[in-house]
């Protein structure tokens, strides 16, 4: 399966300019039909806690202009955006969407970013969330979810066989980004895809370093700080012989291991 991840500095709270960079760049390098497009957490805001800006109406601004992209390239979508709980606060979410442009899953941060306040505005998920995509079962993860390894592999015990990350990783911890992500691939002998967004915000830098890695831990692609496109050939048979050539997660402790 090919996969398309975009880097790019997203315009703060911007839908419109936001669309008109994806667009521009999927202009130059469209994704192939069928293939997996990845786009960053809150992919056409910004990490905003303003969630008058952020959130979606009841319209779903932000899902329908995923929905619409993914059905125009005919493939499949994963990219971060913002909706309201029923409680008023925001949800961080990861759609994930087909080529037909039907949203089938939407996964719910588990682990709002407490140093920058964001549980006071965004809740809670409560459990990953595994997807048949294309010859995949993907699991999707948001950003600081990444420094919590037993949520994943809660989603390769379910079967997940690859994981993706949509970040707005910030510049100040970006030493940790890779070094986690490549960890999460080794445990998991999952394909595991980093997907980081570049730029700045009015309070933030983000360095970009968007990666994807094989599930035996090797670097497939990376990115540097600008914006560009991460782009490689997934097999979904690399991690059926990696598990087989050394079967680490068959000796999991039940005991030991989350459900």
């Amino acid at each position: 399966m090919r996969l398309s991840g975009l880097q790019y500095p997203i315009a703060w709270e911007d839908r419109a300019a936001t669309l008109a960079t994806i667009q521009r760049l999927l202009t130059a390098e469209p994704p192939a039909p069928d293939s997996l497009l990845v786009l960053p957490e809150m992919a056409l805001t910004g990490f905003s806690m303003d969630l008058t800006r952020a959130a979606d109406s009841p319209i779903g601004e932000s899902r329908q202009a995923l929905c619409a992209l993914a059905h125009h390239y005919r493939c499949w979508l994963v990219a971060g955006a913002a909706s309201l709980s029923h409680d008023g606060r925001g949800l961080n979410q990861a759609l994930v969407i087909d080529p037909t442009g039907t949203l089938i899953g939407r996964y719910t941060k588990m682990h709002p970013f407490s140093l920058t306040g964001e549980e006071r505005h965004y809740a809670p998920g409560d459990e990953p969330i595994v997807i048949p995509c294309g010859p995949f079962h993907l699991a999707p993860f948001i950003c600081y979810d990444l420094r919590f390894p037993e949520i994943f592999r809660s989603a390769a015990r379910r079967g997940a066989d690859l994981m993706v990350v949509v970040a707005c990783w910030l510049e100040g911890r970006h030493a940790h980004w890779r070094p986690l992500l490549q960890a999460r691939a080794i445990e998991n002998q999952a394909w595991v895809v980093g997907l980081n967004r570049c730029g700045q915000d009015p309070s933030h830098r983000y360095l970009g370093g968007s990666v994807i890695f094989a599930p035996d831990g090797t670097l497939i692609s990376e990115l540097g700080t600008s914006e560009g496109l991460l782009q490689a050939e997934l097999d979904p048979q690399t991690v059926a012989r990696t598990r087989q050539a050394f079967p680490a997660l068959r000796d999991l402790r039940p005991d030991w291991s989350h459900p």
